[in-house]
């Protein structure tokens, strides 16, 4: 029996678009002048320190610092400082009204359907954990964050490691098979899966091109992925 559904947000519940022509801009607009605005803030202090960590060199001026941020928003690369420092720069977006958070129509159906059957549902994502309750918290659809039982980011480990998968699975205290991943990317489903999770992949506008495509159920929609999960308890 399932008893849990951990979601990925960009390409699952949320469009890519909303992500890289949205927040992604944002963030690459506002981050230097945001980080110099809070410079006597405790998290940007800390974030700025694990910049430094990140490249093994001590004493980085702000600007250094900031350079190396920008660099690494050009590459998407899933960074912990960076991530917390975007998330910090998009919740004065949420806050200032400058745009909601998308969510598909089916996705905030499904998951108030599985959240009234009693499933604990929660979020893995790249982004921080602070982003992903802002997307949440300032959906088009509303507040949606009592839906979520809790949140992972990249502190847990990298979404592509098993190791990663293991710790959820440690955390939420439920055997493996008891919990269901929802994923765009094949990499990542194939690292639940090794976890012993079952996994199901999110392809809303065409199958992905993927060797490892083939070994899981597909959906277009949450709509298709809960009737996926009633063939499979049959």
């Amino acid at each position: 029996m399932i008893k849990a559904i951990v979601t990925d947000i960009e390409g699952t519940t949320s469009s890519i678009d909303f992500v890289h022509k949205t927040l992604f801009p944002y963030a690459q607009e506002y981050l230097a002048e945001f980080v110099r605005t809070h410079l006597g803030n405790p998290e940007v202090q800390e974030q700025l320190a694990a910049v430094e960590r990140e490249l093994g060199e001590a004493h980085l001026s702000l600007d250094e610092a900031l350079a190396h941020l920008a660099e690494w928003m050009g590459e998407d690369r899933k960074l912990t400082p960076l991530k917390v420092l975007q998330g910090l720069v998009w919740e004065q977006g949420y806050r200032q009204g400058d745009f909601t958070g998308h969510v598909y129509q089916d996705a905030v159906d499904g998951l108030r359907r599985w959240h009234e059957q009693g499933l604990r549902l929660y979020v893995y994502s790249s982004g921080s954990v602070q982003a992903q309750k802002l997307l949440f918290a300032h959906s088009d659809a509303g507040d949606l964050t009592a839906l979520f039982s809790g949140y992972f980011d990249t502190t847990i480990g990298a979404k592509r490691e098993v190791a990663a998968y293991r710790l959820i699975v440690e955390a939420l205290e439920l055997a493996p098979h008891e919990i269901v991943f929802l994923s765009d990317i094949p990499a990542e489903l194939v690292a639940a899966k090794a976890a012993g999770m079952q996994a199901i992949g999110l392809a809303r506008h065409a199958q992905p091109m993927s060797m490892d495509a083939a070994a899981f159920g597909w959906c277009r929609d949450f709509e298709d992925v809960e009737t996926l999960l009633r063939q499979n308890a049959d």
